[in-house]
């Protein structure tokens, strides 16, 4: 039988500014900021989380904010955009607040659904529709409130370099179910109900490259840590390369690229964001793993200041 994941756990992603990164998704979006830490592998880097109350899996949109870091290019082998989900009927309240920020955006129709389309600072493709399913965020902030907040992630629209290749993985092996087809996208659905419709494009794009703006991985839900180790003997057997299971503090997690080319990443879902610090001071201070505990001085001067405010328009 084949295995199931609920959906999306997480999407990760490159962008340049810390500091504009969180007044675009914390600010502009109306997300909690629900973890600061480091890139483990980059420890000079911010790892920032953002998403409803408590960041859970299927919410998670997290960023390598790289000062220096080239430009990206979008294309095959990335998530080309990164769909959030609002509740039903809180669509017209997001044209007028992207619209009073000065963000641009346009609607387009797929699948009988309504999305309005828009770019972050750094060119990264963002896009929200409204839906019944899943559980509506507890969240408020600034100009956004708890009824009308991003609940998580609806979906995500993939870029394969080789559609038939993605479209096994998503079957064959992640277990999503083939919904159809409208134009030239593929849509599949998970058993989840946020993080839940992936639509691939049908024809094979060109490779795009990454840096600022673009999507390094998307991550996909093991329940926990017996699953995860299932979830990695399936990959294994079916013939790609898989990781050693890594731990990421909040989550523990494999890597594997389809021959699409795209970074698929599966993690559990626990122990989540309240591991190391209470909910209601989630994403205030700087959190490290135990073995960078002792570098702390020396991370801290390496970094630059960053705060959650509120937008002057919001004031």
């Amino acid at each position: 039988m084949t295995r199931k994941t609920a959906g999306i756990h997480h999407i990760t992603a490159f962008v340049r500014d810390a500091q504009n990164n969180i007044d675009f998704y914390a600010g502009v979006l109306g997300l909690r900021l629900v973890k600061k830490t480091i890139n483990f592998d980059a420890p000079e880097v911010y790892h920032l989380y953002f998403g409803n109350e408590s960041g859970s899996p299927g919410t998670a949109m997290t960023f390598f904010p790289f000062a220096q870091g080239r430009k990206g290019k979008i294309g095959g082998g990335q998530v080309g955009w990164s769909t959030f989900v609002v509740p039903l009927g809180s669509l017209e309240f997001w044209r007028e607040r992207l619209t009073k920020l000065n963000v641009s955006f346009t609607e387009m129709t797929r699948f009988n659904e309504t999305f309005l389309r828009f770019r972050d600072e750094d060119g990264l493709q963002l896009e929200i529709v409204e839906r019944a399913e899943g559980p509506e965020s507890k969240w408020a902030f600034g100009g956004v409130p708890a009824q009308m907040a991003i609940k998580g992630f609806g979906g995500a629209v993939l870029y394969s370099i080789n559609p038939e290749k993605t479209r096994e993985v998503m079957e064959q092996i992640l277990g999503f179910t083939y919904v159809g087809s409208d134009a030239d996208l593929l849509r599949f659905r998970s058993e989840g109900d946020l993080g839940n419709y992936i639509d691939i494009n049908a024809n094979a794009m060109e490779w795009g490259h990454g840096g600022a703006g673009t999507v390094h991985h998307i991550a996909w839900r093991a329940k926990d840590d017996e699953d995860h180790l299932q979830w990695r003997a399936t990959v294994e057997q079916s013939g790609l390369q898989v990781t050693p299971i890594v731990d990421r503090q909040y989550f523990n997690a494999l890597y594997f690229r389809e021959e699409g080319g795209i970074l698929f990443e599966i993690a559990t879902d626990p122990p989540g964001f309240t591991k190391d610090e209470p909910f209601e001071k989630l994403g205030e201070k700087l959190m490290l793993p135990d073995w960078f505990e002792e570098k702390r001085m020396l991370i801290e001067q390496g970094l630059s200041p960053i705060q959650v405010r509120v937008l002057k328009e919001d004031q």
